[in-house]
């Protein structure tokens, strides 16, 4: 749901990589049949799927995975700017996705992701593991990259970089797990590098929106993608991604970033050990969540 650029660019890797029949949908229908013309383009001579593109909703009958990526707005000073237009459209997708698709998965992307994952799952009525909302998974990669840069090495030097809560200023890097090849990174950045760290984390999406006019497509794309691939193929991704808390980490009633093991059939939250301040600060994140999901 979506043909802009992240819903196309979604599209456009499950197509060129031979996943499965992708469809794109749009207000716009021009829109989607144009996304359509272009990535068929890029579909392998032996591949036996299609991408349509339509204005029709109701196209995602019986769909195994539905991507939730439309966006009804602009980020001037952080992604709750565009609570009030995204909230209304995808509680529509959400009682559509009810109506026509009981049995998909469910990636939400649009944004403030959090809050929106709530809506949908409550409109939808579909199982809590069944709905899912990308934006801790790519805070994690962020701060691989930023690990990575402050400690002048590869991003593939660095390991089980993690970022839970909210996909917002209230997220919580989870630097005590992080390791530079088999060393805590926590034993080579002192608190000045840590808060530097998560300060460039927070306002990474307004650096990229300041130098290229749109926040991530690319990184929020692949992510999506490694999510459906799982689903679809059965290979269990290890991952961050907000769904609704039932007790887990002491929270309840609420979707935020916590550790996924996702797979062909199943979700399953994982409960790891953090330490003291971390568990505070994910307290914090579900709190002002709530406080959000309340005012709505």
């Amino acid at each position: 749901m979506g043909s802009g650029k992240v819903g196309s660019t979604i599209g456009f890797l499950a197509a060129s990589h031979n996943i499965d029949d992708v469809t794109l949908i749009n207000d716009h229908k021009n829109k989607a049949v144009g996304e359509e013309l272009d990535i068929s383009n890029a579909i392998p001579e032996d591949s036996q799927f299609s991408v349509v593109g339509t204005d029709d909703i109701s196209k995602i009958k019986d769909s195994k995975v539905v991507v939730i990526a439309a966006n009804n707005g602009k980020i001037k000073t952080g992604r709750m700017d565009l609570l009030k237009g995204n909230l209304e459209m995808t509680r529509d997708f959400a009682k559509n996705i009810q109506k026509y698709a009981q049995d998909a998965r469910i990636l939400v992307i649009t944004n403030p992701v959090d809050i929106i994952t709530y809506f949908v799952q409550k409109e939808s009525k579909l199982p809590r593991e069944n709905v899912m909302g990308l934006g801790s998974n790519l805070d994690s990669s962020r701060l691989r990259y930023l690990l990575a840069k402050e400690l002048d090495t590869k991003q593939s030097e660095i390991h089980d970089s993690l970022v839970l809560g909210e996909h917002g200023d209230t997220m919580v890097p989870i630097l005590s797990r992080a390791k530079y090849g088999q060393k805590l990174i926590s034993e080579s950045l002192d608190s000045i590098q840590k808060e530097k760290i998560t300060n460039d984390l927070k306002r990474y999406w307004a650096k990229i929106v300041a130098m290229k006019d749109v926040s991530s497509v690319f990184g929020i794309s692949k992510i999506a993608f490694d999510m459906i691939d799982a689903v679809l193929n059965g290979d269990e991704l290890s991952t961050p991604a907000s769904v609704l808390l039932e007790g887990e980490y002491g929270i309840s009633d609420v979707c935020l970033g916590v550790p996924l093991v996702i797979g062909k059939n199943e979700t399953k939250i994982q409960e790891i050990e953090l330490e003291k301040s971390e568990y505070d600060l994910l307290q914090n994140s579900a709190k002002f969540l709530r406080k959000q999901i309340m005012n709505c």
